[in-house]
């Protein structure tokens, strides 16, 4: 069997489908930036990153989870040929709240957080709100598609996202005014778009079915929350920690964003994975098939694996090039940075994979102490003395491995797990 179909046969089912939508998202984030570095000048472009960097860390830290939870429940509850439908609007009145907060915090301290983030821009900082919103709604959505195993409608959801910030990110390169504002809006219309079309399917999919107690879908939530807002931060912390530390270092903002972005590919690719690994796990979990839970852990490690080297090398050896090329980036970073972003890239996703797996053995508390303690390593370095670009991609490198050995050690503790089915609970098996 040659590698390609190896790595085909490692992956849970339904990646495939996925995969066509994440690869357009993909691209669509990279064509995003690449005109927006080419449109902008370098001031702008820096408050562009910023806000894309608090989308991707904070929003993803704050919605995906609701994504993930409803995933696990729907999953389990699909096994036992119930319906979704009391999942939905229950997760919607969540996601509704949670997204109330957010919104009314921002607004109320929005001077203070335009002056920190944007330079004083409150338009930018009204269109972080939007995009946190359209995020919201994108994420409730998903959490029921994958729960259902409907990935054709997933990655359609998010191939349309990406098409939709393809033509809108030309429009404004093109025909459209220059701002930072036009470009960010994007993050809020494009996502919208997608919703729109595929929101029809996803209430027919989520048929009728008994409503979810409260206690079953907040049960972990807060920490889940908490565990990946830590690991959104991890992997987008080099671009805020240096608007903090020299807020006047434009340039290196500029191409940290540019570098962080490329070594990201495998992250965007592994968004293919893990709406089927999690809703794979959870199945496992739901008939007590430890075998079939610890192989999918096992054939999910292989693949991020080989993803990272696959992607990794070649941003090592071509990176400083290719964003000044893609991205009108700075010439401010090295071949050793790029490194430092490449292994720090393939211990998240490995730390991913893990954590999906605590996530489904309610071991939630594992998994936030793992990413805590990863987050206090990066805090650490980045803190050393030295060039600060060189520290902050140390720093990601050193914090993502610190969280993926505890998070193995977590993994490792005991042979089986308790996991709650119907508010019953049972024992993995080991066969």
């Amino acid at each position: 069997m040659n590698p390609t179909a190896r790595l085909r046969t490692a992956l849970p089912p339904g990646t495939q489908a996925v995969a066509a939508g994440t690869v357009v998202l993909g691209a669509a984030s990279y064509l995003h930036l690449a005109v927006a570095g080419h449109s902008l000048s370098t001031r702008d472009m820096a408050g562009v990153s910023v806000l894309w960097t608090i989308v991707m860390s904070v929003g993803i830290g704050l919605f995906f989870p609701i994504e993930q939870e409803l995933t696990r429940t729907v999953a389990a509850r699909a096994v036992r040929g119930e319906g979704a439908g009391g999942v939905l609007r229950r997760a919607a009145l969540l996601t509704g709240g949670v997204l109330a907060v957010v919104l009314g915090l921002m607004a109320a301290a929005a001077r203070p957080l335009a002056g920190l983030l944007f330079h004083g821009d409150l338009t930018l900082l009204a269109a972080l709100g939007a995009a946190f919103a359209a995020m919201a709604c994108c994420y409730l959505t998903r959490g029921v598609l994958a729960g259902l195993g409907r990935f054709g409608a997933y990655g359609t959801q998010l191939g349309l996202d990406g098409g939709a910030r393809i033509l809108l990110a030309l429009g404004c390169a093109v025909a459209g005014p220059h701002s930072a504002l036009a470009f960010s809006l994007i993050l809020t219309a494009a996502p919208l778009l997608a919703l729109l079309a595929t929101l029809p399917l996803t209430v027919r999919a989520a048929r009728p079915g008994p409503p979810v107690g409260w206690a079953e879908l907040l049960r972990g939530l807060g920490l889940l929350v908490c565990s990946t807002l830590l690991a959104q931060w991890m992997v987008s912390a080099a671009v805020v920690s240096v608007q903090l530390l020299e807020p006047g270092a434009v340039d290196l903002i500029t191409a940290l964003l540019s570098a962080l972005v490329l070594a990201r590919v495998p992250i965007f690719v592994f968004g293919a994975l893990q709406a089927s690994l999690l809703s794979g796990l959870a199945g496992s979990a739901a008939q007590g098939r430890y075998a079939a839970f610890t192989a999918l852990l096992r054939r999910a490690a292989l693949a991020v694996g080989l993803l990272s080297l696959a992607l990794g090398l070649p941003a090592v050896a071509l990176g400083p090039w290719l964003i000044r090329l893609l991205f009108a980036a700075p010439p401010v970073l090295t071949r050793p940075d790029f490194l430092w972003l490449a292994l720090g890239t393939l211990c998240y996703l490995l730390a991913m994979v893990l954590g999906q797996g605590l996530i489904v053995l309610h071991r939630h508390r594992v998994q936030l102490a793992c990413w805590a303690l990863g987050a206090a390593v990066l805090a650490a370095v980045t803190l050393l003395p030295g060039p600060l670009g060189t520290r902050v991609c140390l720093a990601y490198a050193a914090g993502t491995a610190g969280t993926a050995a505890g998070m193995a050690a977590g993994l490792l503790r005991r042979p089986g797990a308790a996991v709650r089915t119907n508010g019953a609970t049972r024992t993995l098996d080991t066969v």
